[in-house]
């Protein structure tokens, strides 16, 4: 423009316009110079202050503000990516299976075979998601070894499972229930029963027996089932608790299964020797031979129990052929000794094996 300005057909007819037009561009050089110098140290430190952040870095980092976006839609959008992808990866991840549960649950008429032999645990493949389990395995049995869990523990349902005896069951009984020298039973034909009943007080309680191996099965669904109606035990603990005396454990009403003796009066081995019977609620439910006493009265055990022998009258926890508990323990192959002919035993339930 200042180049048209100073041009001869512009100042033609005032050369002295020229002259005007040269000072004035003098006089405005300097401050646009100034102004010009002052823009581009002002950028370079507004640039050195912002770290080198440029407009399109800022545009980016705050895109709420530079776009109009709102960035909380943004992390909820990848949040929900993140998500989704996790479960994508969860899902083909399989956990391996550590506990069995052979049979269902009977009250809902599945079928099951109460002796079968319980299927081994699954144990993760080596491709798996977990490629260093197995070399877990070892210390985890000695860990459940420790805390008095058999790794071999068979869970029927939620507190009601059977075990090969531990380590610390075997020290428990042997020498009471368990003779240390002279028993024919070898420990590895015993299970550990653990089991919930409802006691006396209508309470919760934890308890636990010793069986033949062969009716542990038996054992665990019979009792869930007696819990699950609520039906009344008093005490169920090994007979070690009593150091081994099957009448005092009796008189206790305490109900026990395995015990290595004789069969009270007799040389013979009883079935709790092997681990065969069960006697449920015995003072309320005595042992009767007739005529047996000297004076031709009949033997009641345990003392105190006499009143009960009369089956003629009713009372509680009294077991006879309308009983729940005689009906379990029937359906499922034990005999009852109430049904004996020349003693009774109204608390004693046993199996024969085939």
């Amino acid at each position: 423009m200042a180049k048209w300005l100073l041009s001869d057909n512009f100042v033609r007819k005032d050369p002295s316009m020229k002259r005007n037009i040269k000072a004035l561009l003098r006089q405005v050089a300097g401050p646009i110079l100034f102004l010009l110098t002052l823009i581009v140290i002002c950028a370079f430190l507004a640039r050195y202050l912002t770290g080198s952040e440029t407009l399109a870095d800022y545009a980016k980092e705050n895109p709420e503000l530079a776009y109009g976006t709102d960035k909380s839609d943004e992390e909820a959008d990848s949040f929900s990516q993140n998500a989704d992808t996790e479960t994508m990866l969860t899902d083909k991840v399989e956990a391996p299976v550590t506990q069995t549960t052979p049979v269902s649950d009977s009250k809902k008429g599945e079928e099951h075979e109460p002796n079968a032999a319980p299927a081994a645990p699954d144990t993760p493949d080596s491709s798996s998601a977990y490629p260093d389990s197995k070399s877990d395995i070892p210390e985890q049995e000695a860990e459940a070894e420790d805390m008095n869990i058999h790794p071999d523990r068979i869970l029927y349902k939620e507190d009601f499972y059977y075990e090969p005896l531990t380590e610390s069951v075997k020290t428990k009984i042997t020498g009471i229930s368990y003779p240390e020298n002279g028993c024919t039973v070898p420990y590895e034909d015993l299970n550990y029963v653990g089991l919930k009943y409802i006691d006396f007080n209508g309470q919760e309680q934890i308890g636990e027996l010793i069986c033949n191996k062969a009716i542990a099965q038996d054992m665990v669904e019979i009792f869930y089932e007696l819990y699950q109606n609520d039906y009344r035990l008093e005490r169920v603990r090994l007979i070690d608790e009593y150091d081994g005396d099957d009448t005092a454990s009796m008189a206790d009403n305490n109900t026990s299964c395995f015990n290595y003796r004789v069969v009270d009066g007799t040389t013979n081995l009883s079935k709790h020797a092997y681990g065969l019977a069960i006697d449920v609620n015995p003072y309320y439910n005595p042992y009767v031979v007739f005529g047996k006493n000297s004076d031709g009265s009949d033997y009641i055990s345990p003392p105190g129990s006499e009143v009960y022998a009369d089956r003629s009258q009713g009372f509680p926890y009294k077991i006879d052929e309308n009983d729940l508990c005689y009906r379990l323990f029937t359906e499922h192959g034990f005999t009852w000794g109430g049904n004996w002919n020349s003693s009774k035993d109204y608390q004693h339930f046993q199996k024969k094996l085939n």
